[in-house]
């Protein structure tokens, strides 16, 4: 679907940050409430964006707020999604669930062995390894950030590129999980706090410096 630079930008910022208000999206875009407004509705009209109930203030009158319906985070495409599903229905009906979550760990290895490669390079405190690895996540698609807690960070994938294939075979999220640890296993312990398939809009993972 043809979208207008702003309205791709706003897809993006309900995507990475959730239900947004007119205002807030005006101050974070750098256009006018009424620019926002105008962009918001032709978004509804095509079905990609929808209200929330309204949000309760300390003071003031209630706020509505703005999110992405499923149309709209179609916009952020799985790579091969059909085709994926397809193959690990066939993989699990041939060889079975253990043998399909082997194939799963391998993958993730190949990955883990890339992702190692690049920490190696980076700086020597785990702050590097953090950025390091949200970056290389970042260019695979999960749309990531970081931020800063007192104890550690908080590393945040506010897309998932193997969504649908996830779904179909959680392997993928524990193997995700399991790389995250084996790659910060000298500096952090690492702990998942979102989980889309728990009800969350994205997956999140604590980072707690050891000893911490």
């Amino acid at each position: 679907m043809s979208l207008a630079s702003s309205q791709s930008k706003i897809l993006e910022r309900l995507k990475k940050r959730g239900p947004q208000s007119v205002r807030i999206l005006a101050s974070q875009l750098k256009m006018t409430t009424m620019g926002v407004r105008q962009h918001l509705a032709d978004l509804q009209i095509k079905g990609l964006i929808k209200q929330t109930d309204e949000a309760r203030q300390t003071r003031g009158r209630p706020v509505h707020l703005w999110k992405l319906t499923a149309k709209g985070h179609q916009q952020f495409p799985n790579s091969h999604e059909q085709v994926t599903v397809e193959l690990i229905a066939t993989l699990q009906a041939e060889l079975g669930l253990t043998q399909l979550n082997k194939l799963v760990d391998t993958r993730s290895q190949r990955v883990q062995s890339r992702y190692e490669q690049a920490l190696a390079k980076s700086g020597p405190a785990l702050e590097d390894k953090v950025r390091t690895l949200t970056e290389l996540l970042d260019q695979d698609g999960f749309m990531t950030e970081v931020r800063l807690l007192p104890d550690g960070w908080l590393l945040i994938e506010n897309h998932c590129p193997v969504c649908a294939a996830a779904e179909k075979c959680r392997q993928f999220c524990q193997s995700e999980l399991d790389m995250f640890r084996s790659l910060l296993a000298n500096y952090a312990a690492v702990e998942r706090t979102d989980y889309l398939f728990d009800g969350g809009r994205r997956c999140a993972y604590k980072i707690i410096i050891n000893g911490e």
